[in-house]
């Protein structure tokens, strides 16, 4: 389908200028200050946001007796400024490595269980095929790595989407449900049960996600839903260093997602209970934004996850993303 004319002739009447300058007008409320940040003098910098303005047949700015304030136009445009202006930024950081020698460099969030089970060897095949690209890597809640893939701050995400989330310009492909483990310390009495109910572990003491997460809240489930009470002694946290280490030196338990669960049994710092809970959380997937082509290191790095995805979890992604 053809774009429409009409965009075609704001896209070639826009100059960098303008996006510049309604950034600077959000950020200093006066079109003085906002000239000055630019260098340019206030006539020049009142002609572009007139011509702006003409351009799209609206008013981007209330002019108020002590500064300027955005309208809802100004605030839509404002937004998509900073998205553009960060774009070439990205595009200049881009030729400055690969004129450096350099690939280029992608930035990847995750939550934790794919964080310590995907993102090895997925990381592994990427430095082993291109050493000199740069990896950032974040793990972190859906939240604050959807929040953050929004702003332009990550390449891609591996986590969950929730009705909260916009998803009206994302790509998302589901990886796989995760299954939920209790676990304690070494030597837990409860270990010798091989019977194990959630009636034996209601009045236990656990260590739990906050109120909020989905974790806590299908934890309480999974013991209403055959009729118990669920635990009161509770301490709350998703600091995994604070768990592992309280269950060490306590007889309290833990759940977790069972990747991290075995992850942290492999080294002895814990012990998987003999009980599969009925529990499992939603299922997490690779997240991209639709509305933004991936650089050519991003694109390395999504290749990786989805060869990484097949060996692990056994599923097949599509060629979303690497056109």
């Amino acid at each position: 389908m053809s774009a429409n004319p009409t965009h075609w002739s704001i896209r070639a009447r826009l100059k960098t200028r303008q996006l510049l300058l309604l950034v600077a007008l959000q950020d200093e409320g006066n079109i003085n200050r906002a000239a000055q940040v630019l260098s340019m003098t206030q006539p020049a910098a009142s002609k572009l946001l007139k011509d702006l303005e003409e351009t799209l047949g609206v008013p981007l700015f209330d002019r108020l007796p002590r500064g300027m304030r955005a309208t809802w136009y100004g605030e839509t445009m404002i937004r998509h400024a900073r998205m553009a202006l960060a774009s070439l930024s990205e595009a200049h950081d881009e030729i400055e490595a690969l004129k450096a020698g350099r690939f280029g460099q992608v930035s990847v969030g995750a939550i934790t269980a794919p964080g310590m089970t995907l993102l090895p060897p997925a990381v592994a095949q990427v430095k082993e095929e291109h050493p000199s690209l740069r990896l950032s890597l974040q793990i972190e809640t859906s939240d604050v790595l959807m929040e953050r893939l929004a702003q332009g701050k990550l390449d891609m995400v591996i986590g969950r989407l929730f009705e909260r989330h916009d998803k009206s310009d994302l790509r998302y492909e589901a990886l796989v449900e995760e299954p939920v483990s209790a676990i304690a310390r070494p030597g837990h009495p409860l270990l010798s049960n091989p019977r194990l109910t959630l009636r034996d572990l209601v009045d236990h003491g656990w260590i739990v996600p906050g109120q909020g997460t989905v974790l806590r809240h299908r934890f309480e489930l999974m013991f209403q839903e055959v009729g118990l009470v669920a635990p009161v002694n509770l301490v709350e946290t998703s600091a995994l260093l604070f768990l592992t280490k309280m269950l060490q030196q306590s007889d309290l338990l833990g759940v977790a997602a069972s990747d991290v669960a075995r992850y942290y049994a492999e080294h002895g710092m814990v012990a998987l209970l003999p009980i599969q809970l009925p529990c499992k959380m939603d299922a997490f997937g690779l997240i991209t934004r639709s509305d933004k082509l991936l650089s050519p290191a991003a694109k390395v790095m999504l290749r990786a996850l989805k060869n990484a995805a097949l060996a692990i979890y056994g599923t097949q992604l599509t060629s979303a993303g690497l056109e």
